[in-house]
């Protein structure tokens, strides 16, 4: 499994920016995309995350109402809209892919995106997002 990440950059507090989360070698039948940050020196915070079982979608607090994860599957790209970006989104971002076949329905959540170690096993490079004040 593969996973390339596009779209980072330089933006303004209040801008806007997607993230592309591009993957290939999948043969799942059903998969989770996760969306994560880190910032040097500190734990990677997961941010958002996607089911295809049943097209679930999962925020955390600090970005629920704006970022949207949605999924093309056409392209076998996850996208990361971000809105109203601040500068504490600041952060180096990594999507993660994970086959739901041995977890089944529900596996988006605080706990699945806590627990990334356990839970998500193929990781992009990253890309970079500023954000300007």
């Amino acid at each position: 499994v593969q996973l390339v990440e596009s779209g980072g950059g330089l933006v303004q507090a209040g801008g806007s920016l997607r993230l592309s989360c591009a993957w290939s070698g999948f043969t799942f039948d059903d998969y989770a995309i996760g969306w994560f940050r880190q910032v040097p020196g500190k734990e990677r915070e997961g941010v958002s995350c996607f089911s295809s079982d049943d097209g679930a979608t999962y925020y955390s607090d600090s970005v629920k109402g704006r970022f949207t994860i949605s999924s093309d599957n056409a392209k076998n790209t996850v996208y990361l809209q971000m809105n109203s970006l601040k500068p504490e989104d600041t952060a180096v971002y990594f999507c993660a892919a994970e086959d739901l076949t041995p977890h089944g329905h529900g596996f988006c959540g605080d706990r699945t995106l806590e627990q990334y170690r356990h839970y998500f096993s193929s990781w992009g490079q990253g890309t970079q997002v500023t954000v300007g004040s």
